[in-house]
């Protein structure tokens, strides 16, 4: 028995066993089984393959952007539309067959935009390189995915099923569990909330499936028994997903305001150029970026050139993007802007810049 038919036997375990308080371990340890059997999956295969042509592209710009979806929802039009790359588009599946980049200039910033093969279902099991693109899409930091207006929620929801199967989570956090394994000692289990969805018991099996007797867990919200499963495995990634819904222009006004109000989505047509500018905004947004302006003593500020951080970043961080020895010959700085009190303000390296701050570094 292959790994696929054992995953699709525990999937089919799964859909026909009742969820109720009996049967919560025996689903608990089959998600266990199903996470390992898939980790199996994508582990490369040891047999000396002969080498392939390369898909990833080299990572540029201040940010990194996927565009997933199924063959023919408009992926790289949306490309030549908002880059000057062109990417072919013609009205047939598959015309994109390998990773394609584009770079969108936006506030001083340059995101990297990768324009990656249709996936088809299946794709998680490799089906129409579908490995190699989700493998990609691993890489970026933010998901576009590509629908089609006139499709419906049948495109997103099969989407979202193949990339959870290998570990990416979409608009979630990292589940607040504290895991370390052991030497010996047993498993110590506590938790500073009331937990409704894992037990004690639970958690046990759930670790015996992976072979670990000694640990150390401690939850500090009332997480899943899923949630606790990535925390063991510990290669997922929970990066933000931005749902566009292309050529809107072939459906009808009531349907464009339902799509629309849903939560992390935009609405765009790609041949009548609609709601881009828009969706550039949200695309900022979510990519958390900063721009932070330098100026030189006894001079205006460079407003030409900004420095692109992530939200959060502080001087210390400004200081290692413009050379790596500046923050250690650092006396202080002063900075303009709506992350100090009054302009400008003495400040030192662990103070936090915000959005269009100017920034002046005086060394020792």
């Amino acid at each position: 028995m292959g790994i696929l038919e054992k995953i699709s036997e525990i999937e089919k375990e799964i859909a026909r066993t009742q969820k109720n308080k009996a049967t919560e371990y025996h689903l608990g340890l089959l998600k266990a089984k199903l996470a390992k059997y898939r980790a199996q999956l994508l582990e490369p295969s040891k047999s000396a393959s002969s080498k392939g042509e390369g898909f990833d592209v080299m990572k540029s710009g201040d940010a990194r952007v996927a565009l997933i979806g199924f063959p023919s929802v408009g992926k790289s039009t949306f490309l030549s539309l908002m880059t000057s790359t062109a990417s072919e588009a013609a009205s047939y599946e598959f015309t994109t067959l390998t990773c394609i980049p584009g770079v969108i200039e936006y506030k001083g910033a340059n995101i990297q935009l990768l324009d990656l093969p249709g996936i088809i279902e299946g794709a998680a099991q490799g089906k129409g390189r579908g490995r190699q693109v989700i493998a990609v899409a691993r890489t970026a930091d933010v998901v576009i995915m590509m629908l089609d207006a006139t499709k419906g929620e049948v495109q997103r929801l099969l989407l979202e099923k193949e990339l959870e199967s290998v570990g990416i989570r979409l608009n979630k956090h990292k589940p607040n569990i504290y895991f370390k394994p052991k030497k010996g000692g047993g498993i110590s289990f506590n938790s500073t909330v009331t937990l409704t969805q894992c037990s004690e018991k639970l958690v046990q099996l759930i670790l015996h499936e992976y072979k670990i007797f000694n640990a150390e867990v401690l939850f500090r919200e009332d997480c899943s028994p899923d949630e606790f499963i990535d925390v063991i495995v510990g290669n997922r990634v929970y990066m933000p997903c931005l749902y566009v819904y292309n050529k809107i222009d072939q459906i009808s006004m009531e349907e464009v305001d339902r799509l629309a109000r849903k939560p992390n989505s935009v609405v765009i047509s790609c041949g009548m150029k609609l709601n881009l500018d828009y969706l550039l905004e949200m695309l900022w947004e979510y990519l958390a970026l900063t721009c932070i302006y330098t100026k030189k003593r006894g001079q205006r500020p460079d407003f030409t050139d900004a420095i692109i951080l992530r939200k959060g970043a502080s001087v210390e961080h400004v200081c290692h993007r413009i050379h790596r020895s500046l923050a250690s010959q650092f006396k202080y700085a002063l900075v303009w802007g709506t992350s100090t009190k009054y302009s400008p303000q003495r400040v030192g390296l662990t103070h936090t810049m915000e959005h269009e701050d100017v920034i002046q570094i005086v060394k020792k």
